[in-house]
């Protein structure tokens, strides 16, 4: 592998901190390490690698001579920069869902469709979090037994916000159980002891986008216009790591229970966690901080027992979400 020269854009929030982290503990070639922020975090010194770097404000000079830009800073800031990326001969790799389904960009989970992302055009998109998690559980009983239609449940954590989100979260937690009063300002409704319709945008036909997220960009993934995709998507007030339930009918008659706890068991990036007689499948806490995805309460659909399966997932939304799914992106380039 060659040494490349790196940019992190977005470097002093929760996923640029984490891309800075998986950086360093994928020891992924690098000759340079930018680190790049607004013109407020500009100042500040991060470390990797023991070594202190400082945050630089991010202008459209910025990506002379950097091979790679890592980009989580939201939508409006990726397409501004864009194509100053692309001019200077660097490869975006973006967070934000502002390319996501583009036709000349690839969407890529590495486990699952590696190769679109040598077909790049100068921008390559991370998949949005909750899809990056479903998929990764379903993928490995996909390929070899095509699923006809998923209906998908999530229970998403303050991580998928911000740091800014995840602090309110804290904050209002404390205040809920002294019995003190507390005004929200990032998320919508209370969000301690609470759960509430995932924040994006509501839709006409009644979803939000981040439900309409998994329906496309699955679709786009697996290179499958056909699969039928429907979800519920629920902030809950937990910190780090997002959960989800799964629910696949397939074309043909189903796997067995044994058999999926197989494919997933050899599946790179996932660990199977379904002990029955302990009642200890996956959790969001055990997820935090785990580069592995882990999946369990795997059963029949009795509703369709020959026909469709259950699975319950859990995360972490910053890492192989967001920052950890990006950095596999970049080592497939270097």
């Amino acid at each position: 592998m060659s040494e490349k020269s790196i940019a992190i854009v977005g470097a002093t929030g929760a996923v640029g901190l984490e891309f800075i982290s998986v950086l360093e503990k994928l020891n992924l070639p690098i000759k340079n390490l930018k680190l790049l922020a607004s013109k407020r975090s500009a100042g500040k010194t991060l470390k990797f690698k023991q070594t202190g770097i400082p945050v630089e404000e991010t202008t459209r000079e910025s990506f002379k001579n950097v091979d790679i830009a890592l980009f989580s800073a939201g939508s409006s800031i990726s397409r501004l920069y864009a194509e100053d990326v692309k001019n200077s001969g660097c490869v975006m790799i973006d967070n934000s869902s502002a390319f996501r389904m583009d036709a000349d960009v690839p969407l890529v989970i590495p486990e699952i469709n590696p190769q679109d992302a040598l077909k790049h055009n100068g921008i390559i998109a991370n998949p949005n979090c909750s899809t990056i998690i479903m998929l990764m559980a379903v993928y490995p009983i996909h390929k070899k037994y095509p699923v006809k239609r998923i209906v998908l449940s999530t229970y998403q954590a303050a991580s998928g916000a911000g740091w800014e989100a995840m602090e309110e979260l804290r904050k209002a937690s404390i205040a809920y159980l002294n019995d003190q009063p507390f005004q929200q300002t990032i998320m919508p409704h209370p969000y301690a002891f609470n759960l509430f319709s995932h924040n994006s945008k509501m839709l006409e036909n009644g979803y939000n986008e981040e439900e309409m997220k998994t329906f496309k960009e699955s679709r786009k993934i697996l290179h499958d216009d056909n699969i039928s995709i429907t979800a519920t998507c629920v902030r809950v007030p937990i910190f780090r790591a997002h959960s989800e339930a799964v629910n696949m009918e397939f074309h043909n008659e189903a796997p067995s229970v044994e058999e999926c706890k197989t494919l997933l068991d050899e599946f790179p990036g996932i660990k199977v966690i379904d002990d029955r007689k302990n009642n200890h499948f996956p959790m969001p806490n055990e997820a935090s901080g785990n580069y592995d995805c882990l999946v369990g309460r795997i059963r029949k659909d009795e509703s369709l027992p020959s026909k469709a399966i259950n699975l319950f997932v859990c995360g972490d939304q910053l890492l192989k979400g967001a920052a950890l799914n990006a950095v596999q992106i970049a080592k497939l380039l270097v």
